[in-house]
């Protein structure tokens, strides 16, 4: 949608990422599935916020980097780390709902603060088509964004501009590896 500005985008995606969340909370045949679709979604939205959009928030107005940006990058670095506990588990393990439960509350206040408190703030100091522009951005960032958490990789702009590409391509081609397993009777 190119008229979609970054905070409507990345809004939508919040609202997606919770729904997935509840889906998969509710106990569904498809968990599997679903809980690759939120593996996927999530790396690849904090990697475009990290590398496009908390940059430019900390920017925003003076002190918006140290009370905005790094209690949400504390956040996401954290959400790696479960995430990637999770996967590791895998969704037949018996802690996996538990550990599920608090990740999702802990993704929700997340993406709360980021409405609140980033998005208002991005809302206020950047016109319309800065906004729009940078949804581009964001869309660029996450065509080329790892598809699983990477939590040692680092959290900065920088540290994903290094490492995304190349995390982004290995996790591609371990997908369709996966996704041709799941096709062939093995």
């Amino acid at each position: 949608m190119p008229d979609q500005d970054v905070v409507d985008l990345l809004t939508a995606q919040h609202e997606e990422i919770t729904s997935l969340l509840e889906r998969l909370s509710a106990g569904n045949d498809a968990k599997q599935d679903l809980f690759t679709d939120l593996v996927r979604l999530l790396a690849v939205h904090e990697s475009a916020e990290e590398e496009v959009v908390h940059p430019v928030a900390g920017r925003a107005r003076f002190g918006a980097d140290d009370e905005v940006v790094k209690p949400r990058l504390a956040e996401e670095n954290e959400a790696k780390r479960a995430l990637t506990e999770l996967y590791d588990l895998g969704v037949d393990h018996p802690e996996f709902d538990t550990k599920l439960a608090a990740f999702a509350d802990a993704v929700v206040e997340h993406a709360a603060h980021e409405e609140a408190e980033e998005f208002t703030l991005l809302r206020a100091q950047y016109s319309s088509t800065q906004l729009r522009r940078m949804a581009g951005s964001v869309r660029a960032a996450e065509a080329v964004a790892p598809t699983r958490p990477h939590p040692h990789a680092g959290e900065s702009a920088i540290a994903n501009l290094i490492a995304g590409p190349p995390l982004a391509l290995f996790d591609r081609a371990r997908d369709a590896v996966r996704d041709w397993r799941s096709t062939q009777d093995l």
